[in-house]
């Protein structure tokens, strides 16, 4: 939580008026929260007389040795009374001249007092990276007239004759760089004590000390020449050319761009400049994120459902929580489209969120196709530069389409109009680690009420939360739609329910163009291998497969996991090859042909090459279990060798773009079949798939997890619903050993409302979401005793309450990862009265220095 001795209540950053004049005497100081872990509270700076600084600008500041970066919070007429004026720093500089209206500012405090996170936690998330930066000391030779008294020594033939053993391994260091700079933290590395030997140098005056600032983000500026003056005679042919080339593109060219084409230099350019025909200054290249170029593109006709929807949305005015339930390929994206376009035009923006950087590429494409240059793209794949300039971008506010991940929930878009969390349901939403452990659902509802617009959640599998906050039983448009003696599209009264409150339930049953949605076809995998099938591909499975290339359809291929198998045994003595890190089983990934085998660890990426003998019987008989998408994709070439594979995972989406170059090579038919993990469940949209088979879905239901079942639904149903979007029919098969499950036989009938009555009672009966809250408490050490005991005493120090329920401490279901040992305690209590919660810095207080503690408000992972 954040400190108890200053109130945030009344800040308000922002306050124009309250700016520092260098001609007046009001306002000479200034308070500010500094980035620098473990300090909390707010620290008094003096005002320089030439900066004119406002509440809410990023500065650089001097911390202790250090300069650091940190945010103007109120402006001052006089200091703390404690405080002595002439012990009180002055700021440093300016680094960005920032301006956080008073209801992002809220939502910032509200963000840093729900997930009890330190306010500079949050504003480093709502940044982008480089604004907040942190100085190094640094070391540098002295050389020359700047040796000042000590220059006897340095003109000595060999001045290290008369260091000690360590200022001679420093100052040796320092020579052997051609720069003769080394930082502090670098020389300690290389040098045991350098301390004591960077003394001894500085003593003698070989060396001088000094503060390298912040490494920030910074506007990047490139050469641009205008022409400015006719083409007169008195210039050289040349010199004409290159002034005709300028003038056909319209008088202006990039520096570099007008050299290329006239295979010109600099020094040209630098004559003509003097002479007075042109002017070359620096000048702004916004770094953003580029998509290909598009045609443009139009409003589509809508569907009764749809037009209803659109309707319902266009009538609010103010805040209000909208869910678009609508199944797999109903266009909940044209309803977004069509949503946002009269704002564009009222010059209001729009920030539409997405749980995966996969999805951005496709979804990008169709905005920018409707809205041309409005729309920006934010999330963490982009560089340093592209996240600064757009979101410097988003502070200019003109009218934009902001499409990003859950950190884009911040973006400071100052005329909000709308926001839209696109399958909101999606576990991504949620952020685990580092703190704050923000659901960008949670923190968007907070926004939408601040700035005062609607919230649309959209989903055809909703998350419990937002199935329950709309009203306790939403109709069942699924089950009505296949009444008999009924319409097949549903009155707009059914459609369009206003429940309790500002909350609307639309509902979109129907795919477009009236298409089914594909029957789901459960395969018994016990009964295949009865019948003698040993492959991991059912009969029925291998029969479509065989159909899509002779038909030349394409398909998709779902695996719970990735790599090639998922643990590699013994077959002598039943040992399993595990990470010496970590208490998981290394998983087996295939590189390349002739190439090592490799071994790798999921959860802190240790690798190790495959043994050929078993390490503890040392047999030779060791063998791959399990299927990930590299074993698939190696049996799918075996079996189908003429079937085109594009594998699409988080191994083969690393790089930069990937994403998109993977999908276009799809959607442009270079492949038959795409395989891949979770990634292919997230709203993709290719109408030339005909068939979806799911490979192995137990490895989704046995979790020992209460949302396992949820889960497990939404996966299955989402990755089913690629099927069948175009003028073909789709087809979905899944595999399982349990085809009794309530979770298959709910995706076999595409039933969300029945699976959610009957997931909702269990819930209800154990006070778990969305009829409970949780707040699970992480506790991590590399000591296992210590962490443990401290886990015991933080669970024995609240227990004390009696107005919630604590589970645990117990040990985490991987109770190692990367060498840190891992204990959980759980907080249970009702959501409609807030208990009187423990004082958290009392709880951190508990944990020694080695033992590290998350508070994970809501947690949506437990294991």
């Amino acid at each position: 939580m954040y400190i108890n001795d200053v109130n945030l209540s009344p800040l308000v950053v922002a306050q124009a008026s309250e700016s520092y004049h260098s001609g007046t005497t009001l306002n000479r100081w200034v308070e500010v929260l500094v980035d620098c872990p473990g300090s909390t509270g707010l620290f008094t700076y003096r005002l320089p007389a030439q900066l004119e600084i406002k509440p809410g600008d990023i500065l650089s500041v001097p911390f202790g040795a250090q300069q650091l970066g940190a945010i103007a919070i109120r402006l001052l007429v006089q200091p703390n009374i404690d405080l002595a004026p002439e012990k009180i720093r002055e700021v440093e500089d300016i680094v960005s001249v920032g301006f956080f209206p008073s209801a992002y500012w809220e939502l910032l405090n509200r963000v840093a007092a729900y997930y009890y996170t330190p306010l500079i936690q949050v504003i480093r998330v709502a940044l982008p990276p480089g604004l907040l930066g942190r100085s190094q000391r640094r070391l540098r030779l002295v050389r020359g007239g700047r040796a000042g008294g000590s220059s006897y020594l340095l003109a000595s033939p060999n001045p290290s004759a008369f260091l000690t053993p360590t200022a001679r391994q420093v100052w040796e260091l320092l020579q052997g760089q051609p720069a003769g700079d080394y930082s502090f933290a670098y020389l300690q590395q290389k040098v045991k004590s350098a301390y004591r030997g960077i003394r001894e140098l500085l003593r003698f005056g070989l060396v001088e000390s000094y503060l390298e600032p912040p490494r920030l983000t910074r506007p990047k500026l490139q050469k641009a020449v205008t022409l400015t003056g006719a083409i007169d005679s008195d210039l050289t042919t040349r010199q004409r050319e290159i002034l005709e080339v300028l003038r056909r593109h319209n008088g202006e060219l990039w520096q570099n761009e007008l050299l290329q084409i006239c295979n010109a230099s600099s020094s040209i350019l630098k004559t003509l400049g003097q002479k007075g025909y042109i002017v070359i200054e620096e000048r702004e290249v916004l770094r953003t994120e580029q998509g290909p170029a598009l045609a443009g593109d139009g409003a589509k006709s809508l569907t009764t459902a749809q037009a209803s929807a659109l309707a319902t949305i266009q009538t609010l005015d103010g805040f209000a929580e909208v869910l678009l339930h609508g199944v797999t390929g109903s266009g909940k994206t044209e309803v977004y489209l069509q949503a946002i376009a009269p704002l564009i035009n009222q010059g209001k923006s729009a920030l539409v969120l997405v749980p995966e950087i996969g999805l951005t590429p496709q979804l990008t494409d169709r905005f920018r196709a409707r809205f041309g240059n409005k729309v920006s793209v934010y999330h963490s794949a982009l560089s340093d530069g592209e996240r600064y300039d757009t979101w410097r971008l988003m502070l200019t506010g003109e009218p934009q389409v902001v499409i990003g991940t859950r950190s884009a929930v911040f973006a400071p878009l100052p005329n909000l109009g709308l926001i839209i969390l696109d399958e909101e349901h999606d576990s991504s939403f949620k952020q685990d680690s580092p703190i704050p452990t923000y659901h960008a659902r949670t923190v968007a509802q907070w926004r939408a009420e601040l700035e005062n617009c609607p919230l649309i959640l959209g989903s055809a599998t909703p998350s419990l939360e937002s199935w329950v906050s709309v009203g306790t039983s939403p109709p069942n448009p699924l089950s009505a739609s296949r009444e008999g003696g009924q319409e097949r599209n549903l009155n707009s009264s059914l459609l369009n329910q206003k429940l309790a409150g500002r909350s609307y339930y639309l509902s979109l049953p129907e795919r477009v163009n009236s298409r089914p949605l594909p029957p789901v076809e459960i395969v018994d995998m016990r009964q295949e291998l009865q019948q003698g099938n040993r492959s991991i591909f059912s009969r029925s499975l291998q029969e479509a497969l065989q159909q899509l290339q002779e038909r030349k359809q394409q398909g998709i291929l779902f695996i719970h996991r990735r790599g090639h198998s998922t643990f590699v045994s013994c077959r002598s003595c039943g040992y399993v090859l595990e990470c010496p890190h970590c208490d998981v089983s290394l998983a087996y990934h295939h590189t390349e042909e002739k190439a090592p085998e490799l071994l790798r660890c999921h959860y802190c990426n240790y690798a190790r090459s495959h043994p050929k003998f078993c390490p503890d019987c040392s047999s030779p008989y060791l063998k791959f279990f399990g299927s990930g998408t590299q074993r698939v994709t190696q049996e799918l070439a075996r079996q189908f060798p003429e079937l085109r594979l594009i594998r699409f995972d988080s191994d083969t989406t690393r790089n930069k773009g990937s994403h998109r170059t993977l999908l276009t090579q799809f959607a442009n038919g270079e492949a038959d079949l795409l395989v891949g993990t979770q990634m292919l469940t997230k709203g993709l949209d290719l109408p030339q798939v005909t068939l979806v088979g799911v490979v192995a879905a137990d490895g989704l239901l046995n979790l020992s997890d209460y949302r396992a079942s949820e889960r497990a639904f939404q996966t299955l149903t989402q990755v089913a619903g690629r099927a069948g979007r175009g003028d073909d029919p789709g087809r979905v098969i899944v595999q399982t050993y349990t085809t009794e499950h309530q979770v298959i036989a709910a995706v076999r009938s595409h039933d969300y409302h029945t699976f959610s009555q009957a997931e909702l009672e269990q819930r209800q009966a154990l006070n778990y979401p969305p009829y409970g809250r949780l707040i699970l408490l992480r506790l991590s050490s590399l000591d296992p005793i210590q962490v443990q005991n401290t886990a015991q005493i933080i669970a024995t120090a609240l227990s004390t309450e009696e107005e919630f329920e604590i589970l645990g401490p117990a040990p985490a279901s991987i109770l190692r990862v990367a060498n840190r040992y891992r204990w959980q305690i759980l907080i249970k209590f009702a959501p409609d009265a807030l208990p009187q919660l423990p004082d958290w810095e009392e709880v951190r207080s508990l944990c020694p220095p080695s033992v590290s503690l998350t508070i994970d408000v809501d947690p949506l992972n437990i294991m």
